[in-house]
């Protein structure tokens, strides 16, 4: 599974009770932890020890994480921090970018220059959002959007293996349309035969998934909604990226001030989300 997870500390919120929990799953037992904390040229200007108090930061931090320090890479970086998480995580080539985020919605992260809501939109690796209103609890409910496309194949095959991992843990997953499709003769519709085809796939890995369907004119707060039906701990989600190559080292202000389904569900959430991308090709 994560073999290699990079954790972006500002010192706030609740990713440190994440990883916490993280640890008690055999999965991210043997994972190499990178725990990275950004210097800005703000904290610089006010401090003359910055990178000795950037040190002892994330020397804390591993310990209230309960880290082994022989599995852990503490590093300290100067810049600005949105650039360098992806530039960190392109060296250490991270299989899974863990950050916290304040939850801000679209128009106010451009405002406030959200570091989790660049990251989250940039990144082609799986990212772990953990917000700082969310009371995070043990990962026992694990809940998977199911779409049918490449990249949610890939959401489904992380969630089996988190779910795998956990006592008793539980799956289900979630289908939504915005407009029901027309039945076939046998009576079945292709969401129908999208979470069959998604209970199957779940089974080969060992898991039972309940498999829900859904219509919402509004995708993401359909998720949302269910999730916080079920009382997910955790919600993982695919996200494709359709914009052309070239395109993609550049923020999409359409999906930033509204049109992503992925964005509404890391604002609104019951629960921390995992975000799995559409590997970049070259």
């Amino acid at each position: 599974m994560f073999r290699n997870l990079l954790i972006a500390d500002s010192g706030k919120g609740h990713v440190e009770e994440m990883i916490r929990m993280l640890q008690d799953m055999s999965n991210f037992k043997t994972a190499r932890v990178n725990l990275l904390h950004v210097v800005s040229e703000q904290s610089k200007a006010g401090s003359e020890g910055h990178r000795d108090n950037a040190q002892s930061m994330l020397d804390g931090a591993a310990n209230r994480m309960g880290l082994d320090p022989s599995a852990v890479q503490l590093i300290v970086r100067d810049g600005d921090t949105k650039q360098t998480v992806l530039k960190v995580a392109e060296e250490l080539d991270a299989d899974l970018i863990v950050m916290g985020s304040r939850g801000l919605g679209r128009l106010q992260s451009i405002l406030a220059n959200s570091t989790s809501q660049y990251v989250f939109q940039l990144s082609t690796r799986p990212m772990l959002l953990v917000r700082d209103d969310l009371y995070v609890r043990h990962i026992n409910r694990v809940m998977v959007t199911i779409d049918g496309t490449g990249v949610g194949d890939d959401a489904l095959r992380t969630a089996c293996e988190l779910v795998r991992d956990i006592p008793g843990g539980t799956l289900t997953g979630l289908h939504v349309v915005r407009q029901e499709s027309a039945p076939s003769r046998g009576g079945r519709t292709r969401a129908d035969d999208i979470l069959d085809a998604a209970v199957q796939r779940a089974r080969s890995f060992g898991v039972d998934l309940k498999a829900i369907h859904t219509e919402g004119k509004d995708i993401g707060r359909s998720v949302c909604a269910v999730a916080e039906e079920i009382n997910a701990d955790m919600l993982v989600i695919a996200s494709q990226d359709r914009r052309p190559l070239v395109a993609r080292g550049l923020v999409d202000l359409d999906k930033l001030l509204g049109g992503s389904v992925s964005d509404y569900i890391r604002v609104h959430a019951p629960a921390p989300v995992l975000l799995v991308r559409e590997p970049e090709r070259g």
